[in-house]
């Protein structure tokens, strides 16, 4: 029976014909404690990390308790799926989510994909590169606790951030390589609309504008980042940027 485990969009364990669905768990923090033991299940957390994790500052006069009951109740409701499969230990003032060796989690699956893209981008394998890439990307595009905020929440959206971000690149790359240059361009917008500081989304609109053939509108492009950082940062593109852009002039 392999385990897979999504933490992205709608909570849900799935083991085999098993799922654990999200409102099964119990309640809001029921939902906080699976997912941040899930997220960090390669190690042991203390009670207190794991009670500042589900409860914040707002700790409950008798959390000790509290925590100690809803553990209970999230292995009452995790057991279905197979105490070989997961399960929560208990350790010396400690707690970690035990998986099976199989187990699939979807926030990993997403980080280890977009290595495997960039690490086939590097070596010219572009065809092999856009399944892993799509595979990234999708997993990271779906919210992350929605509803919910903290410390380690905002980390691990942070995270898949920068692996949508570096997904989009990467098909961004792959897109112009295989001709579809309307494609690149959709891409690479997007990139710069969801973090308008970063350089990389300009020249991968840039060298998509540049392969439609539409070379005014990828200078455009650079002319829109040079003023951009300008007014917000007070400095200059980078010398990548720049060079993109020489590129660009030269080809006319």
């Amino acid at each position: 029976m392999s385990l897979r485990i999504y933490l992205t969009g709608r909570l849900c364990v799935e083991a085999g014909s098993t799922i654990v669905d999200e409102p099964r768990l119990p309640a809001r923090q029921g939902r906080r404690a699976f997912v941040f033991l899930a997220c960090y299940h390669s190690r042991a957390v203390s009670r207190d990390e794991l009670a500042g994790a589900i409860w914040g500052d707002e700790l409950p006069r008798a959390w000790d308790s509290a925590l100690s009951a809803l553990l209970s109740k999230l292995r009452a409701v995790l057991k279905p799926a197979g105490r070989d499969e997961i399960d929560i230990s208990t350790g010396s003032g400690s707690h970690q989510l035990e998986l099976g060796h199989d187990a699939w989690i979807d926030i990993e699956a997403a980080r280890s994909a977009i290595d495997e893209a960039e690490g086939l981008l590097r070596h010219g394998q572009h065809h092999a590169a856009w399944g892993p890439a799509n595979v990234a990307v999708a997993i990271a595009r779906r919210s992350f606790l929605a509803t919910e905020e903290g410390a380690w929440i905002e980390t691990q959206r942070s995270n898949l951030q920068e692996v949508l971000m570096r997904g989009i690149d990467c098909l961004a790359e792959m897109s112009i390589v295989r001709g579809e240059a309307t494609l690149a361009v959709q891409l690479a917008s997007e990139a710069v609309s969801l973090e308008p500081y970063r350089e990389a989304g300009y020249r991968w609109l840039m060298r998509a504008h540049g392969a439609a053939g539409n070379r005014s509108e990828a200078l455009r492009v650079f002319d829109r980042c040079r003023r951009f950082l300008a007014d917000e940062l007070g400095v200059d593109p980078s010398e990548q940027t720049q060079a993109v852009y020489l590129e660009l002039l030269g080809s006319g």
